[in-house]
């Protein structure tokens, strides 16, 4: 199985491939951990990476594909693995699509996680942390015994500027411009899968391994 995960900030995609890499074995591969991996190791890449980041400016696409191709020639992926977070956009899409046909390793499929809109604001906005010892709640989904205290430590509870409204809004504003048309990409190539993302994460990864047919 070689698949794209897809889905918007809080649809809980990280989650479900998490328990698919423990059931079946697969690499997540993550672009975010494959630039602090190569920047912290010193590898080419890695270099222009760190050079652009030093200067606040995006990784470019071609280095970023090449950090995925020099992962895809690893072992632990002949027999699959899961792309999350990248592509992020068409062309990054079409760009991997060539890589991958190269290394004969093309996709099988791109698995949407979809969420209504109305709760992943409730998910993201509804996020408080304990200031003592780090816990995480959901004052909509898991909130704490008493408001605004900690079950652990009674440490005081405070929402993180990254989870306020604004923020959240913009995030999301961001995802439909920029990641959404990946779902009519894969559509049109005819390997487009979607999953609810509501429930609990046991119903949501049994439906998952479901509609990727490993059950």
């Amino acid at each position: 199985m070689k698949i794209v995960l897809l889905g918007a900030p809080g649809a809980g995609k990280g989650t479900q491939a998490k328990k698919l890499i423990e059931k079946y074995g697969m690499p997540q591969i993550s672009t975010g951990d494959l630039l602090r991996a190569a920047v912290s190791a010193g590898t080419s890449l890695g270099k222009e990476a760190k050079s652009y980041m030093d200067k606040g400016e995006l990784v470019p696409d071609s280095v970023v594909l090449g950090m995925v191709g020099e992962r895809l020639k690893q072992d632990d992926c002949k027999k699959g693995y899961i792309l999350d977070g990248f592509p992020r956009n068409t062309a990054q899409a079409e760009a991997l699509d060539k890589m991958l046909a190269s290394l004969d390793m093309s996709l099988s499929g791109a698995l949407s996680v979809d969420v209504p809109f109305e709760d992943l604001m409730k998910r993201l906005t509804g996020r408080r942390t304990c200031k003592s010892c780090g816990q995480m709640y959901n004052i909509y989904f898991g909130p704490p015994k008493k408001e605004g205290a900690c079950d652990k430590c009674s440490g005081d509870l405070f929402q993180r500027d990254d989870d306020k409204e604004a923020t959240i809004k913009k995030r999301l504003e961001v995802y439909t411009a920029q990641t959404e048309p990946l779902i009519g990409y894969y559509k049109n190539k005819g390997i487009l899968k979607s999953v609810s993302g509501t429930g609990s994460i046991d119903e949501i990864f049994n439906k998952v391994c479901e509609t990727l047919g490993l059950q």
